[in-house]
């Protein structure tokens, strides 16, 4: 039996509208996103606004423990992990509370096993999929598609990332800026680390050189974030322009990248590089292998073919796996099917040079109408 005209959904009703996410970025730690933070979160409490701390990792730093003063904190939840017991957001007691705005610190934390979720940034979408206002804290060297180029720079693989999409969906991104050179100073008078962990910071992650390389990061990264807004409100008006005038001319072409996926280990690499252009370009973003054998199925697939793919889909890169014998012309079909402008592919390594190689070549020659790029390998 078909609904009434007009009835209504009482689950569309009830569900609350989602929270908004305001993250403090950063290029490194003691910059003073987490003081930033309660700074904020401490003026909205004065005007009344119900704010409590889901979770604050005070690192022993005085002033930003001072600046909770006053603020309700929902208890930690305890996790036994291998003998030793750690603490988490009890993102279950915050529902229950219910406030206007949680405070969550360390946004790219990884949560130790036996949690209800794998990361913190899961439990803050819980939050806000619940209509709670979320402040977080976030350094640029956590979003996953800068993973490999803070490699190249600093020599350190951050294990900790935030899909970029997370990020880029954020209603608010607040930068928090300190000089390379004032930051060391922080670190020379123990207002960051102990005098001896402080030390040894600055002799490794912690160098000017590397400092002002992040430093450059976040500036680039929130710039393109609010080029990305403006252009986003610049296309809508023309949008509603063009729709205004019959027969004007059309918007021009809209990029398309298609990123092609194998079992070698560059290929992380490869899929960030073509979601960070894309991301930049506003472009769609596909992925796509093609598997020479008939079986078809993912039991036929490398493990490391099928952690590339769940990698891209992580990073809501739309993916497709082809059966064809000849992988290059697959490719080449594929993204004329799907109106791909810019096709993404890894160089060869040393191993099976010359099959992966000639793939690479037979793909340049049959596309000629499409841009290519092809991405080396980055060692140290």
């Amino acid at each position: 039996m078909s609904d009434p005209v007009g009835a209504v959904d009482p689950e569309a009703v009830s569900a609350p509208p989602k929270g908004r996410l305001k993250v403090f970025l950063g290029y490194a730690a003691g910059v003073g996103k987490t003081y930033q933070m309660l700074a904020e979160a401490q003026e909205l409490r004065r005007k009344g606004v119900d704010v409590v701390v889901g979770y604050f990792e005070p690192h022993g730093r005085q002033d930003t423990i001072g600046r909770t003063a006053g603020l309700e904190f929902i208890p930690r939840k305890k996790i036994e992990y291998r003998g030793s017991v750690f603490e988490e957001l009890d993102t279950a007691a915050v529902l229950r509370r219910k406030p206007a705005v949680c405070l969550v610190d360390e946004f790219a934390h990884t949560n130790v096993p036996g949690s209800e979720r794998l990361k913190r940034w899961e439990d803050v979408q819980v939050l806000l999929n619940a209509g709670i206002d979320v402040f977080t804290t976030l350094n640029v060297q956590h979003l996953e598609s800068l993973n490999d180029e803070v490699w190249g720079i600093t020599g350190v693989r951050v294990r900790e990332t935030v899909p970029d999409w997370v990020v880029d969906a954020a209603d608010e991104v607040v930068l928090v800026d300190l000089t390379p050179e004032a930051l060391q100073n922080r670190l020379e008078r123990g207002a960051v680390y102990s005098t001896e962990k402080a030390k040894k910071a600055m002799e490794n992650f912690f160098t000017e050189t590397n400092l002002t390389a992040l430093r450059e990061m976040a500036l680039r990264h929130t710039a393109h974030e609010v080029e990305g807004r403006l252009s986003d409100l610049s296309a809508l008006a023309r949008g509603r322009a063009l729709a205004a005038r019959p027969g004007a001319e059309p918007p021009t072409r809209h990029e398309r990248i298609l990123i092609c996926l194998t079992g070698r280990p560059s290929t992380a690499m490869l899929i960030r590089r073509g979601k960070r252009v894309a991301d930049y370009l506003h472009a769609d973003c596909l992925a796509v292998h093609v598997q020479r054998n008939s079986a078809g199925g993912p039991g036929a697939r490398s493990e490391a073919l099928e952690k590339h793919l769940s990698f891209a889909r992580n990073l809501h890169i739309q993916t497709h796996v082809l059966r064809g014998k000849d992988v290059a012309k697959s490719i080449v079909d594929f993204a004329r099917e799907q109106n791909i402008t810019q096709i993404f592919l890894g160089r060869a390594g040393a191993k099976s040079l010359w099959r992966v190689a000639s793939t690479v070549h037979r793909v340049v020659r049959l596309a000629r109408d499409r841009e290519i790029t092809i991405v080396a390998e980055r060692r140290r």
